[in-house]
């Protein structure tokens, strides 16, 4: 990878991301919790939440990954409030196929994953920047079974 190529995936934008993370304090009674870790990597994105009428009502999380990951953890923290499981994996599903697949960027309130265009090209990049996504879905999932 060159410089060049560096400096356009660590794009401005990105690492202010990936430095405001909201969401980090963790919830006192969480009902569901999950950790995601990229194993290619080492990225690991934690999450605990609450959730009311099958939307997530309070939401915390724990960021340990790359630029790109952290951003994507402050792109998915922004807007997963409020927010219920299906809409979740349309999210996630779009996503992936943004960076998988060419495929356009996520439709709202998951607009923001725009910023993420140039990761397409790096393959070894796309677990760690699923990782939001993924430890929120399962946390979702375990809050359901503890319900």
């Amino acid at each position: 990878m060159s410089d060049n190529d560096l400096i356009q995936l660590y794009s401005k934008q990105i690492l202010a991301l990936a430095a405001s993370i909201p969401h980090q304090t963790a919830l006192e009674a969480p009902q569901g919790q999950a950790k995601s870790r990229s194993p290619l990597c080492g990225s690991m994105v934690a999450v605990e939440l609450c959730v009311d009428d099958d939307h997530v009502s309070a939401f915390s999380q724990n960021v340990k990954a790359c630029a790109l990951g952290q951003a994507s953890a402050s792109i998915l923290g922004k807007v997963v409030v409020g927010l219920d499981q299906n809409t979740l994996q349309r999210g996630r599903d779009q996503l992936s196929a943004m960076l998988k697949e060419n495929g356009p960027v996520p439709s709202a309130p998951f607009e923001g994953y725009e910023v993420l265009q140039p990761a397409r090209e790096f393959k070894n990049r796309h677990a760690s920047i699923l990782l939001a996504f993924d430890a929120t879905l399962e946390a979702i999932d375990a809050a359901k079974a503890n319900a």
